[in-house]
């Protein structure tokens, strides 16, 4: 196997919970040496449980620097002076205090890019800007749920995780550049980001977005989630071609094309609704799947894992989901979550 399309690559983490290490992950297992740079009492989320903590900080190595002293901040420089990157997600008033951007860092490395996650920007002050709140603030959970009931929110952490996944990108954009630089990615940026052709209907034809009743998409119909005989199945018909292979398993007539079936939204989901009651979601899967209909049956996460062993990996004692990116001839060695400070001594006068 060949090593990894990033092991040249050597990227600084500072930073708590979830959005930054789960971006350095990403870089980990594509071979990225990456290296935590962690204050005496370690990432938060050492405190949450060994399992959180192993699900977004493996492949890792671990320096205990206590950035507040003067012998941290040497440290700091030093490891810069090595690095390709750092990145740092902690408010912006912090990341200028302990000289996490680049204009702080250049004097050791003109070509080092430091990417900063912050909820609102550099600029936008140290406002909370926990994932939750972020999914209030920029309109995602007043699109969740059911239009009867409260706003809710997704159930994971949707924008730490993709705003992670958007750092990792802005990180290697940069580094291709050639040039140093600070990388600016707010959670409230990617979210808005990610509501686009929502945004755009408002932006550009006055469509405000309401919630519709099983997350139905706002623009094809059937799309959505409909109850069955037994479960709920999630059927996404975006064009004619898969509504006429499902109607004709279902039986039922008329609403050819996607203008007849957005006009007549209400008609098309009765029939629909009506259709999939008759049997119950895991053979309407079975039925359509050969079909070419998108559909899938509602499971649980824990279905989801068992049917699906080979996104499964070890890494030391956790079995934990892999890297959802395949390389051909590329196969992540997948090594445990490092100890406090595993990787190199305290800063001195840092607490063992």
């Amino acid at each position: 196997m060949s090593a990894g399309p990033l092991a040249d690559i050597r990227v600084l983490e500072v930073g708590h919970i979830l959005a930054g290490p789960y971006a350095t992950m990403m870089l980990a297992d594509l071979g990225a040496q990456v290296t935590k740079l962690e204050p005496p009492g370690g990432d938060l989320s050492r405190q949450v449980s060994d399992a959180y903590f192993a699900s977004i900080n493996r492949n890792k190595r671990s320096i205990c620097l206590d950035l507040k002293t003067e012998a941290g901040q040497e440290r700091l420089g030093e490891l810069a002076a090595r690095s390709h990157a750092l990145l740092v997600n902690l408010k912006p008033s912090m990341i200028r205090r302990f000289g996490l951007t680049y204009d702080a860092l250049r004097r050791w490395n003109e070509r080092i890019v430091c990417v900063a996650v912050t909820g609102y920007g550099l600029a936008g002050g140290d406002n909370p800007a926990f994932d939750y709140v972020i999914q209030a603030a920029t309109g995602v959970a007043a699109l969740t749920g059911d239009p009867a009931g409260p706003p809710a929110l997704p159930g994971y952490s949707a924008a730490d995780n993709s705003a992670g996944l958007t750092a990792a990108l802005g990180l290697l954009a940069q580094i291709v550049s050639g040039r140093g630089g600070q990388v600016d990615v707010s959670l409230r940026d990617v979210m808005l980001s990610q509501l686009n052709y929502r945004a755009s209907a408002y932006l550009n034809e006055g469509t405000e977005p309401r919630r519709l009743p099983f997350g139905a998409h706002s623009y094809y119909v059937p799309a959505q989630l409909f109850p069955a005989a037994k479960g709920h199945l999630a059927l996404f018909v975006t064009h004619d071609g898969f509504w006429k292979s499902f109607a004709a398993e279902a039986g039922i007539d008329g609403f050819p094309t996607m203008a007849d079936r957005a006009e007549r939204r209400d008609e098309v989901l009765s029939v629909v609704t009506k259709a999939l009651a008759a049997d119950t979601a895991e053979s309407w899967e079975a039925r359509l799947r050969p079909l070419g209909v998108p559909a899938a049956a509602v499971r649980t996460l824990p279905q989801a894992l068992a049917a699906t062993p080979e996104a499964i990996v070890t890494a030391g004692d956790f079995r934990l989901v892999g890297s959802p990116i395949r390389i051909d001839g590329y196969q992540p060695d997948y090594r445990p979550p490092p100890l406090l400070g595993e990787h190199g001594p305290p800063t001195p006068g840092t607490p063992q």
